[in-house]
């Protein structure tokens, strides 16, 4: 493949050599290198190589930032900042998996070391930095506000259905120094420069544009951080021992309730529903229930309120106003004949769901 004697201080998304680095590391770790274990073994190295260089304790380390935060270029940085750490989150669980330490120039080094110094840059980027500025568009107080993104800067069709040209929008919304109209929640931008400075302008590219490839990595970081190491060997596959014989009869499950309301002048809306699984969690059955919403007249169906009771979990599918629920967000009407579902998970017998009004035009 390449890459065994590539010593890498970089990982981004056209540099990928340290991901491979890692990946034939963990291979060599779950014993699966057989006769290429001396190549592996190169590989190996030189992941160690750029975790050291995270860390500060390689030959040669990667740049940071006064605040701490990883520093390889102005476009974009936050890229690498976000790969590298997800990288040193993943080895951290391979070492301590395979109870090993990192090697670095003079010392070894624990795993928790590369998942802290991990969760230090995810600190950095939701707001602990000497800005106290979070790069997580709508996370915190002081976020971006004039993010380099078109859909973002420009009015929504909701508030304005106008159409846009490429020119207008550029002409327009482009140079407006006005907060967007259009909060681009949860983007990670570009992120700071070389000493901490950041300037929120849209025309600002290089530190305002957010990326796909700047969010996904961080996912996996959070999902660790939030989920814990949990026991398990990240080396081997996850075995669940299989459950001892139940002597006691299960609970049976509630039998699914159909409360289909006949088709009728002064009633045209039928309520369907039915359990479509269930499972165990932590001594308690969980079911999750489908509801279809079905418009049997014939004109098309709008202002629909539904009331909703006896309800123990979360739903998803509609919108909840007040104490009664409506179409989605993205829907604003039903046709004849068509219909709608939304989906709820309880530990109990079906909601009672009924029409509380409607419109037909």
């Amino acid at each position: 493949m390449g890459g065994t004697g590539w010593a890498m201080t970089e990982f981004g998304w056209d540099v990928k050599y340290a991901g491979v680095q890692t990946l034939v590391a963990k291979f060599l770790m779950q014993g699966k290198a057989g006769l290429h274990a001396p190549v592996f073994e190169r590989y190996h190295q030189k992941a160690e190589y750029f975790m050291c260089s995270l860390i500060g304790k390689g030959g040669r380390n990667i740049q940071k930032t006064p605040g701490g935060l990883i520093f390889r270029q102005r476009w974009n940085n936050m890229q690498f900042v976000t790969s590298a750490s997800f990288l040193a989150t993943v080895y951290s669980d391979y070492l301590a998996s395979s109870r090993g330490s990192l090697k670095c120039a003079a010392v070894n080094v624990a795993p928790s070391e590369l998942l802290s110094f991990a969760k230090s840059q995810v600190d950095y980027i939701l707001g602990d930095n000497p800005r106290a500025t979070s790069y997580m568009v709508g996370y915190g107080n002081n976020f971006p506000r004039q993010v380099h993104h078109r859909a973002s800067s420009i009015v929504s069709f909701k508030v304005d259905p106008k159409f846009v040209a490429c020119r207008q929008g550029y002409a327009t919304w482009y140079s407006r120094k006005a907060s967007d109209p259009n909060v681009l929640t949860g983007a990670i931008v570009g992120g700071p420069d070389a000493y901490d400075n950041f300037a929120d302008e849209r025309d600002n590219y290089e530190q305002t544009e957010p990326a796909t490839y700047n969010n996904a990595p961080l996912l996996g970081i959070l999902a660790r951080l939030g989920g814990g190491h949990g026991g398990y060997n990240q080396l081997l596959p996850v075995v669940v021992p299989a459950p001892n014989p139940v002597v006691a009869k299960p609970k049976p499950a509630p039998k699914p309730k159909f409360t289909p309301t006949p088709a009728t002048s002064s009633n045209p809306i039928t309520i369907e529903q039915k359990m479509t699984t269930s499972w165990n969690a932590k001594g308690k059955t969980y079911y999750r229930y489908s509801t279809i919403v079905t418009n049997k007249s014939y004109k098309t169906l709008k202002d629909l309120k539904l009331s909703i009771s006896k309800l123990y979990g979360p739903l998803w599918g509609l919108s909840k106003s007040g104490n009664s629920y409506g179409f989605p967000t993205w829907l604003n009407s039903l046709p004849a004949g068509k219909s709608i579902e939304f989906v709820y998970i309880h530990s109990t017998s079906p909601a009672d769901v009924s029409v509380s009004s409607y419109n037909l035009a």
